[in-house]
């Protein structure tokens, strides 16, 4: 597992273990093929994190910041370890919470319109240190969780209800193939799938403000 492009090219990043279930190079490769343009000046969301992969390769390629959410001790310390060697760390920010617990601290969206004129306020955030994390809308948000729980379809639920994601974001679910179901979201839309042997990648947009869910 390595960095593929940008400022840290070329260095291998630690693992986690068994815990996680780290993306492939070959697959992190056509993913930032895919995103392309979009990385640069982005601020990133990289929820259950597990070695911080998805995040630092942003980073590297020019991402404006990149937020950490992982609960797991192991996989934190790798996150810490990468950022150091990668030296990004003064971009990236961590957050040791439970993802739905995170994504619950931010406003419930009334609408896309009215989400459109009115700014995101810093929300508080309990972990084990109370402290405020100054939040802006992220412009990708990445998805690997644990397989087979339901987990990826349950997180996209979640974010369909909150303020997270920008106008013109994207977010992008890491599943195995046979996880794979249609979801019926308010916001979001699915706009791509590439498949890549036991790794499907699913590619979420804001879904135009003059269409509505299929029924």
């Amino acid at each position: 597992m390595r960095v593929i492009s940008g400022t840290a090219k070329g260095r291998t990043l630690k693992s986690p273990g068994e815990a996680t279930r780290p993306i492939t190079d070959r697959v992190k490769t056509s993913l930032f093929n895919i995103l392309a343009a979009h990385v640069r000046d982005a601020n990133v969301l990289d929820l259950f994190a597990g070695a911080g992969s998805v995040g630092i390769e942003a980073l590297s390629r020019g991402a404006r910041a990149a937020t950490f959410v992982e609960l797991d001790g192991q996989a934190l310390r790798a996150i810490r370890a990468n950022l150091e060697l990668t030296r990004l760390e003064a971009h990236a920010k961590i957050v040791r919470l439970d993802v739905f617990k995170f994504i619950r601290s931010f406003p419930v969206i009334a609408s896309r319109e009215a989400a459109k004129q009115s700014p995101i306020r810093p929300l508080e955030i309990a972990s084990s240190q109370r402290s405020l994390l100054a939040m802006t809308r992220f412009d990708l948000i990445y998805i690997a969780p644990p397989q087979y729980k339901e987990l990826w379809a349950e997180t996209l639920k979640a974010l369909d209800t909150r303020d997270l994601l920008a106008a013109d974001g994207i977010i992008v679910a890491q599943i195995h193939p046979k996880e794979y179901k249609e979801l019926e979201l308010t916001q979001f839309e699915l706009y791509d799938q590439r498949k890549y042997g036991s790794t499907m990648l699913c590619f979420y947009q804001v879904r135009p403000a003059n269409e509505s869910p299929a029924e």
